[in-house]
């Protein structure tokens, strides 16, 4: 750290000199503009960048380089959510067939990406969506209501022995995937560029915790997705009803674990958040007392039934992570409410 001493220049304003260093680095000569932008710690930050604007970044991919379907979705996917504003696929002669396949699932599966130009060479991609339309608190509550019904859908298949449904929340991920990797990106671009945080009135530390909460309530979701696959081998199985109620009864407690977290988050109520937490210890006992009714059961019935108990017991301890992470959120902001620092 460089230290610099403050003058008082015309007994009003205060002057500090910008390391030489920097400023030539910065290429900043004479009369040049600035920008200080006071950050929520109180620290200010000195930028050449004087505008709110997004940095526009192109990320080059070569098909030639990827022959695999799913590794080229998952460099898609990284180029989402470590803010590329254009994507550019190329190739040296014609693409691959799967490549138009592996874009249009990406372009289907990610928010305010669409091709912008396609020809037999280069397919563009670019974000046509301003984040700070979309804040953080909606994203969140829009991923809360998604894998809360998930949830449910996945236990009511199990219990109806209902096909179509399980099938359903099973397709149903996809939208708490979206909505996860749409928060990584948001976050990635705040802590990029401080315009962004101003401008969607959010510190980059409140961003990290937001993108913390969507990472456990999509990790919530793929329990959902457990629990309607292992409830298909189950559709013409005979199950115990003491075992099905067993299962609804947790079920209930998990969610409502999840409920009251969320509750938490939004209401900034520790003594809520720790109760929370304290509640998942009568989860686990009745999770392990299904594990023990189910040993009389034929062995592939009680296979799966032990699969589901498990995910319904993972998604009430992951619930209870959203509680851990209010109560750091707010010891951590215990000099004064942090939901001034929300996106709005």
């Amino acid at each position: 750290m460089e230290i610099r001493r403050v003058q008082v220049t015309g007994g009003a304003s205060y002057v500090v000199t910008l390391p030489k260093d920097w400023a030539e680095s910065q290429m900043i000569k004479k009369n040049d503009p600035v920008g200080l932008v006071v950050q929520p710690d109180g620290s200010l930050l000195v930028t050449k960048k004087i505008t709110d604007e997004s940095p526009q970044r192109t990320k080059e991919i070569s098909s030639s380089s990827v022959a695999d379907p799913a590794l080229l979705f998952r460099m898609l996917i990284g180029s989402y959510i470590t803010g590329f504003s254009t994507i550019r696929i190329t190739a040296k002669e014609r693409f691959p067939p799967f490549v138009r396949t592996v874009v249009r699932d990406f372009t289907q599966m990610t928010i305010g990406q669409e091709v912008v130009e396609e020809t037999a060479t280069v397919i563009a991609i670019k974000d046509l969506l301003n984040p700070a339309e979309m804040p953080f608190d909606n994203t969140i509550k829009r991923m809360y209501v998604i894998v809360r019904a998930m949830h449910e859908d996945a236990i009511t298949a199990f219990e109806t022995q209902n096909r179509a449904l399980a099938q359903d929340v099973i397709g149903r991920d996809t939208d708490a995937d979206r909505l996860n990797w749409l928060i990584a990106r948001q976050t990635t671009m705040i802590l990029q560029n401080a315009g962004l945080s101003r401008k969607m009135g959010i510190a980059p530390g409140m961003a990290m915790y937001y993108y913390m909460l969507s990472r456990i309530i999509e990790r919530i979701g793929d329990h959902a997705v457990r629990v309607a696959e292992h409830a298909v081998p189950l559709m013409s199985a005979e199950v115990d009803k003491k075992i099905l109620a067993a299962v609804r009864k947790a079920s209930a407690m998990s969610l409502e674990i999840f409920d009251r977290s969320i509750v938490s988050f939004f209401n900034t109520d520790m003594k809520e958040a720790h109760r929370n937490i304290e509640s998942i210890h009568a989860l686990e006992k009745i999770c392990g007392d299904i594990n023990n009714m189910v040993l009389r059961q034929e062995t592939p019935v009680a296979i799966n039934i032990g699969y589901i108990a498990e995910s319904v017991r993972r998604s009430g301890e992951y619930a209870g992570d959203i509680s851990e992470t209010v109560i750091n959120l707010l010891v951590e902001n215990e000099a004064g409410p942090y939901s001034g620092n929300k996106g709005k």
